[in-house]
């Protein structure tokens, strides 16, 4: 926190702030949501969010002002955590109300940090502006909403100082606090900088930059200067855990510039994202990724074969329950799609009683314990090298390839035991030996 409130007091042109909870706090609070907790395991977790956040404010003399807000915001959780009962699941409403808590604390802390550097700055509720729908968990942001309120609430105040807000949370049109889905703040700054007309979007993160791969993986992974807005959000959504996979969305949109680069090394360079003319496009494979914990959704039917109608009616039902589909193969006679599964996410991607209705038309089979790996660039074509890669891959069992409906990735589906090494194999042939 005192690295990044340093960078935005070197920065005069920083105006809003968008921070997440406190490292741990969102586990404790995803916990909580769950039935079946003892007494005992629900005070533990309420006990661990104000450890984390009193052994910060140890630190830090907060404002009364501060202070005050603090104080009512740590009490209402308190409150709200306490009122979960063993055996009743929470409603979503409660649940999305649960989960605001960590960016809601956390940025009282960060103001208070950024005064003791001397910038001039205030706490702002982002609820007041980023208005989204009511799909609690995974909320649709209303953008033509959250601008208005943003220029007539937000705007005004950013001439005199440094706005510090929250990430991963909004309102619905009833006030209802709303949250956009897990890591979920980087997706809020893009929001918040396209209705407030900003120019670019910093992400200060522990990495300098986006690589070509995961340095842990790979020691020679390389950092990448520039990419594609096409590029960046086909690593985002394939796996690069620096981006948020919707950041991209609101850049792209308004052409604004992102930067990645890490608040530890604040002077050693980074990624910047930006829109490039297509004379400029630097063609071939860029990066590798991997996405661990991904369903396989296979559905078949005799009936598909020579018919029409199979494809609609499917993908009605997915879209039904709001189950996001990643790649999708088709043969005569069945349909496989791939579905993402994270742990940690608010609500399960595949919904019981959608299967269910799958199950009325069609066999419906669910493999799990895989990872997609995607080869991420621009004008991607199965040229020699792209080639060479399936005797890279002949000691691996590959689920599922997917090439063709984009230029700016090719996919592999593989167990998740062997994608680590399926992603060593790949960056060693194709962006080791350039």
């Amino acid at each position: 926190m005192s690295r990044c409130a340093g960078i935005i007091a070197a920065d005069s042109h920083v105006r809003i702030v968008v921070v997440s909870a406190s490292a741990g706090v969102t586990n404790h609070l995803v916990a909580l949501c769950q039935t079946g907790l003892s007494n005992e395991e629900r005070q533990a977790h309420i006990d661990g969010v104000i450890a984390i956040q009193l052994n910060i404010i140890e630190c830090l003399s907060l404002d009364a002002d501060l202070a005050h807000g603090f104080d009512t915001t740590l009490n209402d959780f308190k409150h709200s955590a306490s009122n979960s009962t063993q055996n009743v699941p929470l409603t979503n409403v409660q649940r999305d109300e649960l989960l605001s808590f960590g960016e809601r604390l956390s940025s009282y802390l960060f103001t208070q940090v950024l005064r003791d550097k001397g910038v001039a700055s205030s706490r702002f509720d982002v609820r007041s502006v980023l208005k989204t729908d009511s799909q609690f968990g995974k909320a649709q942001p209303d953008i033509t909403q959250t601008r208005i309120r943003a220029q007539a609430e937000l705007v005004p105040l950013l001439s005199e100082q440094v706005v510090v807000t929250q990430g991963f949370i909004g309102s619905d049109e009833y006030g209802e606090t709303t949250t956009l889905g897990r890591g979920g703040s980087d997706y809020s700054a893009a929001l918040l900088a396209e209705a407030c007309g900003a120019s670019n979007i910093h992400i200060w993160t522990d990495v300098i930059g986006i690589y070509s791969t995961d340095p842990r993986l790979c020691n020679k992974a390389k950092p990448i200067a520039h990419l594609t807005f096409d590029e960046a959000a086909e690593m985002a959504t394939f796996g690069a855990k620096v981006l948020h996979p919707a950041t991209i969305l609101p850049a792209a949109r308004s052409g604004i510039g992102v930067f990645v680069g890490s608040s530890q090394d604040p002077q050693g360079g980074g990624t910047w994202i930006e829109k490039v003319p297509s004379s400029e496009l630097i063609a071939g494979v860029r990066a590798v990724t991997q996405r661990k914990n991904q369903l396989l959704l296979t559905l078949k039917s005799p009936e598909m074969l020579l018919a029409s109608g199979f494809l609609a009616r499917v993908f009605t039902i997915l879209s039904e329950y709001k189950i996001s589909v990643d790649l999708v193969t088709t043969s005569e006679i069945s349909v496989a799609v791939t579905l993402d599964n994270a742990p940690n996410a608010s609500r399960p991607e595949l919904d019981q009683e959608a299967l269910e209705r799958l199950g009325e038309f069609c066999h419906v089979s669910v493999e799990t314990n895989l990872a997609l790996v995607a080869l991420i660039g621009s004008e991607i074509q199965l040229r020699q090298s792209e080639l060479n890669l399936m005797r890279v891959l002949s000691g691996f069992d590959i689920r599922l390839i997917c090439h063709g409906a984009s230029k700016h990735n090719l996919c592999f589906l593989v167990e998740q035991g062997q994608s680590d090494q399926v992603v060593q194999a790949i960056h060693q042939q194709l962006l080791e030996q350039a």
